[in-house]
């Protein structure tokens, strides 16, 4: 049982910061933008970590909810993930570093997911 609840606790975490962090920085107005995102190769980069963010915490919703109890997931969801996403990764990192840290351990996480499932 731990094993899955470190397991979703883990691949949430990470994907909802991801998500947040992408729309946090598509949300910046063009002037304080990064310069990664003055193209719009960069703007679709964003885009695309902060979707693939959001696809992989359905994924691990869906995994808490079948492996734990239902209440887990929903409390995470609306509770723990922004509320450490706000305090340790914005505030430590910024919303750029966030989403470059977050966006390959995304990727670790579907792989992780798919594998335990």
């Amino acid at each position: 049982m731990y094993e899955a609840l470190y397991l979703f606790l883990a691949t949430g975490l990470v994907s909802m910061s991801a998500a947040l962090s992408a729309g946090a920085l598509n949300k910046l107005p063009e002037d304080q933008r990064p310069a990664c995102m003055a193209s719009r190769n960069g703007q679709v980069a964003v885009i695309l970590a902060g979707n693939l963010g959001a696809l992989t915490l359905i994924g691990a919703l869906a995994y808490g909810v079948r492996q734990l109890d239902w209440w887990i997931p929903i409390s995470c969801l609306f509770i723990t993930f922004p509320l450490l996403h706000v305090v340790l990764f914005q505030r430590l990192l910024g919303d750029l570093k966030t989403l470059v840290l977050m966006t390959p351990l995304v990727i670790a996480a579907i792989v992780a997911l798919y594998y335990f499932w």
